[in-house]
C-alpha cells in the first residue's frame, strides 16, 4: 500500500472516529439539556393547574389529545383518582414529590408531583421521547458531517499528493543518477525529507569509503601476491632441474617454505578482507579477554622455548569486555606473533593485562630493535614494513591490529618497552550496561 493511501485511511479513520465521537457527545449533552428543559416545563404545567384543579376534578376521564404527549392525574386527599388524561396510561399514584423516572403500562415514564390545595397532581412524560428529541439533533448534526467525509477525502488525496510530490520527484532524480556514488542534492527538500537524504549520503560516502579500501587492497594484495607466487615457481623448476637427492631435499624444502610462507600471507588477507566488510555495529557478546589471551599464549610459549626466548606473562582472571572473540583472537595472536618474530633469540617478551574501571588494558612489550618515533605513525598501513627490517614478514599483522581495535573502539598506543624494544599497548572500552 502506497504512503498517500495509508495516510489517507488514517486520516479519514480520525475523522470518522472524531465525528462520532463528538456526536455521541452531542447525544449525551442533548439528552441532559432536554432532560432539564422537559423538567422545567413539566413542573410549570403542574404549576399552572393551580387555578383549574377544580375544574378537572368533576371530570373523572377525558379523550386525550393525540398531539398531547403530558399524561396528568389527579388525586384526592383519600387517594380517589379524580382525573386522567389518557384511559390508556395506568400509572401508580406518587409516593414521593418532585421528579421521577417510573414504569407504567408497558414505558417508562419521566413523573412530576406535587401537592396543589386538597389535590395531589401528578405529570407524566414518556421517556422514549425525550431519547428520540437527542437522537434526532444528534443524527441532525452527524448527517452534515459524513456528507462532507467524501470531499474531504479529495481533498486529503489532492494535498497528500502535493505534500509527497518532493519525495516522488526525489525517486525519479536517484533513478537517472548517472554516477550511483555522487552525494544526493538535499537543497529544497522538506526537512524529513532531507533527514533522509542526509542518511543516505553519509551512506553512500561510507560505501565509496569501503571499495576505496577494497581496491587499494586487491592492488596491493595482487602486487604482493605476485613475489611470492614467481619465488614458489622458482623454486618448483629448481626441484625439477636437481641431479642429486641432496640438491632435491634441499629445493624441496625452499618450496615448502615459500609454500608456506604465501599461506600465511593468502590467511592474513583474508582475514582484512573479512574486517574490511565488518562493521563497528554488529551484535558483540561479553568477552573473556584473559581466557583468550592465555590460549593464545599455549602456541605462543612453544615458539618461544624453540627460538630461546623468555615469554613472562601476568593476566588478571576473568576482564570482561564486549566485541567479537574471533577478531579480538585475531588481534592478540598477530600482537604476540610480531613481537616474538622482531625478538632476537635470548630476549623476552612480556604481556600483561589489566581490567580498570573503565575497561581493560593489554600490554605487549619485547626486547627486539624497537621502532622509531619517526615510522611509528606508519606501521598500522597495509604491507608496510619499517626499513632496514631483515625480518621476515607480511606487513598485515599490526594493519588486522589496527582495524580490530576500530572496530571495537579500543584505542592503541606505540612507545619503547623498558628493554628498549616495542611496547603496544590497547586501551579496550568498559562493558556496556546491558540495562
Amino acid at each position: 500500500m502506497s504512503l498517500r493511501y495509508r495516510l489517507l485511511i488514517v486520516v479519514l479513520g480520525v475523522a470518522l472516529a472524531t465525528t462520532l465521537a463528538a456526536t455521541g457527545a452531542t447525544y449525551y449533552w442533548a439528552r441532559h439539556e432536554i432532560d432539564e428543559l422537559l423538567d422545567y416545563q413539566l413542573r410549570q404545567q403542574a404549576l399552572a393547574l393551580r387555578d383549574k384543579a377544580y375544574l378537572l376534578g368533576n371530570v373523572a376521564v377525558v379523550e386525550p389529545d393525540p398531539e398531547q404527549h403530558v399524561v396528568i392525574q389527579l388525586w384526592d386527599r383519600r387517594g380517589a383518582l379524580r382525573y386522567l388524561s389518557h384511559r390508556a396510561v395506568d400509572i401508580a399514584r406518587p409516593l414521593r414529590y418532585g421528579y421521577a423516572n417510573v414504569s407504567g403500562s408497558g414505558d417508562d415514564w419521566r413523573v412530576y408531583a406535587t401537592e396543589l390545595g386538597p389535590w395531589i397532581v401528578q405529570l407524566a412524560q414518556p421517556l422514549e421521547l425525550r431519547r428520540t428529541i437527542a437522537a434526532s439533533a444528534a443524527w441532525r448534526m452527524l448527517l452534515p458531517l459524513l456528507a462532507m467525509l467524501p470531499l474531504l477525502a479529495a481533498a486529503m488525496w489532492w494535498i497528500v499528493g502535493r505534500v509527497l510530490a518532493p519525495i516522488s520527484a526525489l525517486a525519479d532524480t536517484i533513478s537517472r543518477r548517472d554516477d550511483v556514488l555522487d552525494p544526493i542534492a538535499a537543497a529544497g527538500l522538506p526537512g524529513e525529507v532531507a533527514l533522509t537524504v542526509h542518511a543516505l549520503n553519509d551512506l553512500i560516502a561510507r560505501l565509496k569509503e569501503v571499495l576505496a579500501r577494497q581496491q587499494d587492497f586487491m592492488a596491493d594484495a595482487a602486487h604482493e601476491l605476485r613475489t611470492p607466487l614467481t619465488a614458489i615457481s622458482l623454486q618448483a623448476q629448481l626441484l625439477e632441474r636437481a641431479v642429486s637427492p641432496v640438491d632435491s631435499a634441499d629445493a624441496l624444502a625452499e618450496l615448502k617454505r615459500g609454500i608456506a610462507r604465501s599461506t600465511h600471507l593468502v590467511e592474513r588477507l583474508l582475514t582484512l578482507a573479512r574486517l574490511d566488510v565488518a562493521s563497528a555495529h554488529e551484535p558483540t557478546q561479553q568477552v573473556d579477554l584473559a581466557a583468550l589471551i592465555e590460549a593464545s599464549l599455549v602456541n605462543a610459549r612453544l615458539r618461544a622455548q624453540d627460538h630461546n626466548l623468555v615469554l613472562d606473562a601476568r593476566i588478571e582472571p576473568a576482564v570482561l569486555i564486549d566485541g567479537v572473540e574471533a577478531q579480538l583472537q585475531s588481534l592478540v595472536d598477530n600482537l604476540l606473533e610480531n613481537a616474538l618474530r622482531y625478538t632476537p633469540p635470548g630476549g623476552r617478551v612480556d604481556v600483561e593485562l589489566v581490567a580498570r574501571r573503565h575497561g581493560a588494558v593489554l600490554r605487549v612489550a619485547d626486547s627486539g630493535p624497537g621502532i622509531p618515533v619517526a615510522e611509528r605513525a606508519r606501521i598500522f598501513d597495509r604491507f608496510y614494513r619499517v626499513p632496514g627490517t631483515t625480518v621476515q614478514g607480511s606487513g598485515l599483522g599490526l594493519a588486522i591490529v589496527k582495524r580490530v581495535a576500530d572496530l571495537h573502539g579500543a584505542t592503541i598506543e606505540v612507545g619503547e618497552s623498558d628493554a628498549g624494544g616495542a611496547l603496544f599497548v590497547v586501551d579496550f572500552p568498559a562493558v556496556r550496561d546491558a540495562r
